[in-house]
Formats: C-alpha cells, structure tokens, sequence
C-alpha cells in the first residue's frame, strides 16, 4: 500500500454519529465501501494508555486498507482519562460497550452477523473485553451486549491488566481502574481481558518481541488462558509499538487478511 494513500485515509474521515448523551468523546465515525451492502464491520478501538493524547483519528488508515476489501468500519471514539474526559472505570468500558451496540441504530446497511472488533494497545485491551462481555455477570458494566463479534484482534494490546499493575503500580492501568487489583480484585476480574479468557470466538494477537511500550509477555500471557488463539510475533524494529498503525508495516501485513477470512 502507498504511503501517499494511507495519508489521503488519515485525512479522510467517515460519516460521523454520536452514540451518547452530550461528551463530544462519545462519537463514532462510519466508514463504507463503495459496493452495495449489507457490509460485514471492523469495529476499531484505538489506544494511548487510555487517555487523551491518541484519539480515533490514528485507526482511519487502517479503516481505509478494510473498507477497500469490502468491509464497513466503525471507528469509535471514548471518554478517556485526565482532564474533563471524565473516563476510567467504569465509563470508558461502558462508553465501548454502547458504542459497538449502536451498530444497531445505523441506518446503513450493516451484516451484524459479521461483526469483528480491531484494537490496538490499550485498544487492544478494550477490543478483547468487548468480545468477553457475553461473560459477564448481570448488572455488570456491558453486560448483555447487543452486538457480538464472531472474531476478535488485539494489536500489541494491554491484555492482563492485573499482571500489567503489579509490574508496573500507579502507572496507567491504575488510572484507568482507580485503583491496584489488591484492593480492587472484583473490579479487575470484571475488566481484564486474561480474567475473561478463553473465549468462544478465535482470537488474533499480533505483538512485537521487542516492543518496548507493551510487552510481549501481555500476548503470551493471554495465549496461555487457552481458546481459538493465534499469536504472531514480530521481531526487532519491524514490530515496534506504533507501526501496528501503519498499513504497510508488518505488523499488520497477517491482520487484514485474516479478518477478512473471517468475515467473508
């Protein structure tokens, strides 16, 4: 793919809906192939440890690479943590969770029987949650989805969040949960996309073996909980932490292909 094209993505932005009450976070952008649907759906969830710096603008590339192969892409924005963003638990899963479930209102022609969700880093994290919130006890926050995925991506994602704050205490996974999993354990096995494995559904893991932002060891921990998992690693500087972003790069040269099988 030319790096020209993926500019001309990164400056193009879909049809965009709100699927909250009034926080401008609470948005999402609809990107559709030119073909007559109803289209198959990527839901993109992107990263920047939860908070402000990153917002959803960074996945259009990649949205751009999906809707040419005939899939629609839903590009979701959430309430984030630090300044008025007014996220952390629960409201960012919540905002995820609403988001994926306004597929339902969109008035384009969508196949939600082909449904599968795309993160990156904590992106990755949020993706993976969301194909588990079929497993989550009544009354818990998104429980009962409206809309599944029948196939999940997590790109270089935060995927055990407990594992993740006892390594690394007060730094973002804290933030994002309000507190450490020593005190906080009920909350983290209703968060932590480790505690909610295996799941039901097969499960790409694309990760870079030197990735010095998340470490690898995120994926092979999740790997290990058992399930449909492929985990591909990438080795050196092709595999650093934001090339997952860049549609030419190799890793995520196995994601489009893969996703596409899946939902064909």
């Amino acid at each position: 793919m030319s790096r020209t094209r993926a500019l001309l993505d990164l400056l193009r932005g879909g049809r965009t809906y709100s699927y909250g009450e009034d926080h401008r976070s609470q948005r999402g952008e609809l990107h559709l192939p030119r073909s007559p649907g109803p289209h198959p759906v990527v839901v993109t969830v992107h990263g920047g440890s939860w908070s402000p710096g990153v917002s959803k603008i960074v996945m259009r590339p990649l949205a751009g690479v999906l809707v040419r192969r005939g899939i629609a892409v839903w590009n979701i924005e959430y309430r984030r943590v630090g300044g008025d963003e007014g996220g952390g638990w629960p409201a960012t899963f919540l905002d995820v969770a609403t988001a994926i479930d306004h597929l339902r209102r969109l008035p384009e022609a969508l196949d939600l029987s082909r449904v599968a969700f795309y993160g990156h880093s904590a992106g990755g994290q949020l993706a993976l949650w969301a194909a588990s919130r079929s497993r989550l006890p009544p009354g818990s926050p998104g429980a009962d989805p409206a809309v599944e995925a029948i196939a999940v991506v997590s790109a270089a994602g935060v995927n055990d969040l407990a594992q993740s704050w006892r390594e690394t205490p007060g730094g973002a996974v804290e933030r994002l949960m309000g507190g450490g999993v020593d005190t906080l354990a009920d909350r983290y096995a209703l968060a932590d996309p480790t505690a909610l494995a295996p799941l039901a559904i097969p499960v790409l893991l694309v990760h870079g073996s030197d990735d010095r932002t998340v470490a690898v060891r995120r994926s092979r921990n999740y790997a290990r909980a058992g399930g449909d998992v492929e985990l591909v690693e990438i080795a050196g500087e092709a595999g650093a932490h934001r090339t997952h972003l860049l549609p030419w790069s190799a890793t995520f040269a196995p994601v489009a292909p893969w996703l596409a099988a899946r939902l064909s």
